[in-house]
């Protein structure tokens, strides 16, 4: 695609909602925005514009061509902050919705970022591409193996191209260390360890419930969701530690990192998969989800072990998140800020003797490696020549239905048996229940 970009921030992929990002985008520097013809524009809507929502738009903006024309948010006080933001970055002011349905009938929309809570993703994702948008949804893709299957077949039914927020996929380092790997020069890799240990998550305190805030339409926040009383622990970032919206810090990071081992080791679906732990940390604060689980996964010919941990920051060989491919010849280790090689020592009488790879120095994620912007960069380039993304809805639908079955095996107790074919578990209906969306009040599953 021969388009001109002007990118005037650089990297900010770790800032997310609730900074004063006004201040970062004097509209001037969108001026080369006013060059581009109405026919290479591309016009996008948000839906859900807090968090991640946000963030996306706002990388989105660097590309010259890329105009915010609509925002949408059940929470007006959120939509008001957010379309000044956007007013003052770009001096266009959008249409603002409270509704995604009314968005979603905006004609002049091409494409729409979803950064709504899991449980609104499959919804929302098939209702924008059967109104003829193109789709960035934020990862995991949804909240269910259910909802994961439907919204692949959608994206395929309406031929919408679908990026999903699991941007590891467009790291110039990711793709390096993924290149190692499948060299064979590790040798025969018989596990794999994925972990995230983050510090930076405290315990959610106890509050009771109360009414929701002045400008906040609770009722459409928890749309398919069973209904519940307002209490703040679920709102906004923290619906992430509740099974009614989310999957825990298994679906919130495990979907970036389960993502490159499938990646790495060419692998779908395991065979069985089991799951111990618990709120192991803070047992009596408010969150659901477990602080503190591993789980193990066996594929065709590797075992995957999971690992995840709140408040905590060393793990496996002293890195908070990443991957570890272990070979017979030595371990890769791939994290965001690069990759390094530990090579296995060879043994001659039981006296080392040397090393049965090459040692190499780390490799270290470049300054220029944007990981966000090259994510939305690659969904917008797609959008112009209809290829499939990076990280289309297939790819982000095996890393959500891994994350799941995670999920699943520690729910249940039990060792679980996936029959990747039929996408349900081998005798254990409390497990396949568990694979389903249970929608409640006027909603509805889609149905293609």
């Amino acid at each position: 695609m021969s388009v001109t970009r002007r990118r005037f921030l650089s990297d900010t992929t770790a800032a997310v909602a609730g900074a004063s990002t006004a201040s970062l985008f004097p509209t001037a520097i969108r001026t080369n925005a006013q060059g581009v013809s109405p026919s290479d524009k591309i016009v996008v809507g948000v839906i859900g514009c807090k968090g991640m929502g946000f963030s996306d738009v706002r990388s989105l903006l660097r590309m010259d061509e890329v105009e915010c024309g609509a925002l949408c948010d059940v929470d007006s006080n959120v939509l008001q902050e957010r379309a000044g933001n956007i007013e003052e970055m770009t001096a266009v002011k959008p249409r603002l919705y409270s509704d995604y349905r009314e968005l979603l009938e905006n004609d002049d929309l091409d494409a729409v970022v979803i950064g709504t809570p899991d449980h609104w993703h499959c919804l929302q994702m098939v209702d924008a591409c059967s109104a003829g948008k193109d789709v960035y949804c934020e990862k995991p893709l949804a909240n269910s193996v259910e909802e994961s299957r439907l919204m692949v077949d959608a994206a395929k039914r309406y031929d919408r191209v679908v990026q999903v927020g699991q941007w590891q996929r467009s790291g110039p380092h990711w793709t390096e260390a993924m290149d190692f790997v499948h060299s064979g020069k590790l040798g025969r890799i018989r596990t794999v360890r994925a972990w995230a240990y983050m510090n930076w998550l405290p315990p959610v305190p106890v509050v009771p419930d109360e009414a929701a805030p002045p400008g906040v339409d609770y009722d459409m926040w928890l749309g398919p969701a069973p209904k519940r009383a307002f209490n703040r622990n679920r709102f906004h970032f923290n619906f992430r530690w509740y099974w009614d919206y989310a999957g825990g810090l298994m679906t919130d990071w495990g979907v970036h990192i389960i993502d490159i081992v499938l990646w790495g080791m060419q692998a779908t679906a395991p065979n069985s998969v089991s799951a111990s732990g618990g709120k192991l940390a803070y047992p009596d604060d408010a969150q659901e989800t477990p602080d503190t689980m591993t789980a193990l996964y066996e594929f065709d010919d590797f075992l995957m072990v999971w690992e995840q941990a709140t408040m905590i920051k060393l793990g496996p060989f002293q890195r908070a998140h990443g991957i570890a491919f272990v070979g017979n010849n030595g371990t890769l280790v791939v994290d965001r800020n690069g990759w390094e090689i530990f090579p296995e020592e060879r043994l001659d009488n039981r006296k080392v003797a040397g090393y049965r790879m090459e040692a190499r120095p780390p490799i270290i994620a470049a300054a220029g490696e944007r990981g966000l912007d090259q994510h939305t960069e690659n969904f917008i380039d797609c959008m112009r020549t209809r290829s499939q993304p990076v990280c289309n809805a297939e790819v982000a639908s095996l890393a959500a239905v891994n994350a799941h079955l995670g999920n699943i095996a520690f729910r249940t107790g039990t060792k679980v048996h996936w029959n990747p074919k039929q996408m349900q578990f081998q005798d254990n209906e409390k497990a396949n229940q568990l694979t389903k969306a249970h929608y409640h009040g006027p909603w509805k599953l889609p149905q293609l």
